[in-house]
């Protein structure tokens, strides 16, 4: 008995020291990754029970996640059992003892215990050769031991979530930083780039002008988009471009204001014929003059951008790069948002320049329109259209020509300060091909020559142009009654606008008006001379009639009476001398009528003459200087004669004048005559005096006459006239 209970004891030592074992395992399997827990599970229960065949099948609720595990051998029935059982159903309800179903004599038996409820967690499964297995302890150590199995395997499919979720949510966190700290470079990217558009938006709303709009622009763009070179161009009319502004570190391969030709294949010529944005990523075997220089320069890559002015290409933006890397996707698309502002800025800087051009166009042709209005000689409107013209299109050059057939040639009638120089007025120049005044003579239209290189004409036109260093001529024809007379002629050393012609065709207009102006005020006053003239004529002729004929008759009768006088009865001598006196009062009366009519002095001496003869007849003291005592042209000796005579007798009959002043004196018109009374004033001409008609007379000449008489401050009468006189049609 004793020896019984010892036994026991033994056997309950074990038990514990197994449970005690058993449930110290799982704690030494958390942390530990599921298949793990199984495979510790299967090897624990083969030493601890030494048991010839261990299964241990562990998952999550539902059968997910299982994790298998065999270990040694069991007889043959067994594993089929087995692999039957738990492929047939999804889970092992209560625990089970399977009898010996060996195929030899060995007594075998095996047992599988659910793991969980209702077996939800897997199963374990032992067998062994014992023939008292599975004892009861057996069965309570391995239902023990599935149970702390499955709190094991649930803590490590926790502990292993809960570090997938971990990395997960690392993994998140470092996809999301880097994902924000991407965002937020391409935010502060995109903020820089509307700090810089909201820049430039503002100079171009402060009217900055657009030559120094561009450098900004192209600084701007350097920093925003990355790239060491961008160029802002403009396209001429010739098929070059003009490098208008650039930014780089290390110098731009196109120097500002370089005029550069689109020969061959780049981004300039590109975007110059399509319109739209053009890129080139290799200019290794392309031909022509950028492409030379961009490959010297180390460029790799270029983007251009049209910039467009009014629904046309006015120029374009182009940015370089020099790394291997081709400029990236998208950035013409962020170039497209500066052209917009540089091209709003353009159009504003031309819708202002267009105005201010208009102003100073229309002030200008109001200038020459005064002039004409004013009957200024057509030489001071020749020079004075030409200044203005010069002025006008920024070039001071500019001249105004008259055709000849005679070769066919021209002649410069009026030239700007800048031309005089070189082809001063009255130079004849024989028509040639080079020049644009030659299309306008044969076509009776405005003519243009732009040429980049000097013309290699030999003619003296072409050597003229290029002494004034002109690569743009526009000519204007000069239409005068009808006629093609000559053409308005302007020259600079960049290409002309395109509506240069049209505004040059406005002073070309007002030259024509002043020519025919000119030509049908010469014509009038040529007629008004000949009017004069056959005046004149009429009255030395009636005066040289009195005179030799009335006057010498009268005289002979007063002879023969004062002859019959002596010889008749003196009853009839008293009559006769009275006949006699009244002949000879007959006679001085026909005199100073003839002297009224034409002086014969005048004709005979001269205007000195003719004046000191007047002033000795005059009633009232006359102070005369007289500083010209040469011959004068007839007609003006007429008219000054008479200006005197009417002055001298209108202050005799109504100035109440004690004296008179009269001055002959040289004037750059040409005369000068000048008379004064200190009498009561309030003269005239207009109301009935004589005076009225002597203006005709002066005017008729090209001279003028002014009447200055302030009431109570005497009478003063100027009248000015030339000593050469014109006849009919001039030639400016």
């Amino acid at each position: 008995m004793h020896g019984e209970t010892a036994a026991e004891a033994l056997r309950l030592r074990a038990v514990l020291r197994d449970v005690v074992v058993l449930s110290a395992i799982p704690a030494a399997w958390i942390g530990s990754e599921p298949p793990f827990v199984a495979a510790e599970l299967a090897d624990a229960l083969v030493g601890l029970l030494q048991l010839d065949f261990a299964f241990v099948r562990l998952s999550d609720a539902g059968g997910a996640g299982a994790a298998e595990v065999t270990r040694g051998d069991a007889w043959q029935r067994f594993p089929e059992w087995l692999e039957g059982h738990v492929a047939g159903r999804a889970t092992l309800p209560r625990k089970v003892v399977v009898p010996d179903i060996g195929d030899d004599s060995a007594r075998r038996r095996g047992f599988a215990v659910p793991v969980g409820v209702n077996g939800d967690g897997g199963l374990v499964a032992a067998a062994s050769q014992r023939s008292d297995f599975p004892t009861p302890t057996e069965q309570l150590l391995l239902s023990l031991a599935a149970n702390h199995a499955a709190g094991a395997f649930q803590s490590a499919r926790i502990i292993r979530e809960r570090k997938n979720a971990e990395e997960a949510l690392r993994k998140a966190r470092n996809e999301l930083e880097a994902k924000v700290a991407e965002r937020t470079a391409e935010l502060q990217v995109v903020n820089d780039e509307l700090n810089s558009l909201r820049r430039v938006a503002t100079l171009v709303a402060e009217g900055v002008p657009p030559a120094d709009l561009f450098a900004v622009v192209a600084e701007a763009v350097a920093r925003v988009v990355k790239v060491p070179l961008v160029s802002v161009t403009r396209y001429e009319l010739d098929g070059t471009a003009t490098e208008c502004a650039s930014f780089s570190p290390n110098g731009s391969p196109f120097p500002v204001g370089k005029r550069i030709s689109l020969d061959g294949t780049n981004v300039f010529q590109l975007v110059h014929e399509s319109c739209r944005p053009a890129r080139i990523d290799d200019y290794a075997n392309l031909e022509g003059q950028i492409a030379d220089v961009v490959r010297r320069s180390g460029i790799r890559s270029t983007v251009g951008v049209p910039i467009v002015v009014a629904s046309h290409v006015w120029g374009a933006m182009v940015v370089s790069t020099t790394e291997p890397e081709p400029l990236p996707e998208g950035t013409e698309a962020r170039l497209a948002d500066f052209t917009e502002l540089l091209a709003t800025a353009v159009e504003n800087a031309e819708s202002r320049e267009a105005l201010g051009r208009l102003a100073d166009e229309q002030a200008a042709l109001r200038r020459v329109a005064t002039l004409v209005a004013r009957g200024v000689r057509p030489s001071e409107i020749f020079s004075a259209v030409s200044e203005e013209v010069g002025h006008l299109f920024g070039t001071n050059m500019a001249a105004v020509t008259r055709f000849e057939d005679e070769g066919p040639a021209l002649v410069f009638v009026g030239v700007s300060r800048e031309v005089e120089g070189v082809i001063p007025v009255g130079t004849r120049l024989q028509l040639e091909a080079a020049m644009a005044s030659t299309d306008v003579y044969y076509t009776g239209r405005s003519g243009r020559r732009d040429v980049v290189d000097p013309s290699p004409d030999t003619g003296p036109g072409a050597a003229a142009g290029r002494v004034l260093g002109g690569v743009s001529t526009v000519a204007s024809p000069i239409i005068a009654e009808g006629r093609l007379w000559g053409t308005a002629t302007v020259t600079a050393t960049e290409t002309l606008l395109p509506d240069a012609e049209e505004r040059l065709e406005k002073f070309a207009e007002l030259v024509a008006t002043a020519i025919s102006n000119a030509e049908t005020r010469s014509e009038l006053d040529a007629s008004r001379r000949r009017i004069v003239a056959a005046s004149d004529e009429a009255r030395r002729r009636i005066e040289r009639d009195l005179h030799d004929g009335t006057q010498q008759r009268l005289v002979s009768l007063g002879l023969a009476v004062r002859a019959t006088e002596a010889n008749v009865d003196p009853a009839l001598r008293s009559e006769l001398s009275t006949i006699a006196a009244g002949l000879t009062d007959a006679v001085a009366e026909l005199q100073e009528l003839s002297r009224g009519i034409h002086p014969a002095i005048l004709s005979q001496g001269g205007l000195g003459p003719a004046l000191r003869s007047l002033a000795r007849r005059s009633t009232l003291p006359v102070a005369l200087e007289i500083a010209i005592d040469t011959r004068l042209p007839e007609p003006v000796e007429v008219a000054a004669y008479y200006v005197a005579s009417e002055a001298l007798a209108n202050t005799t009959k109504h100035a109440r004048a004690s004296r008179m002043d009269l001055t002959l004196e040289p004037s750059h018109a040409g005369l000068r005559l000048s008379i004064r009374d200190d009498g009561i004033g309030g003269a005239d001409p207009a109301h009935g005096s004589g005076l009225l008609g002597l203006v005709d007379r002066v005017e008729a000449l090209g001279g003028s006459i002014g009447v200055h008489s302030p009431p109570g401050g005497g009478t003063q009468i100027t009248a000015e006239l030339p000593l050469e006189l014109s006849e009919g049609r001039p030639k400016p």
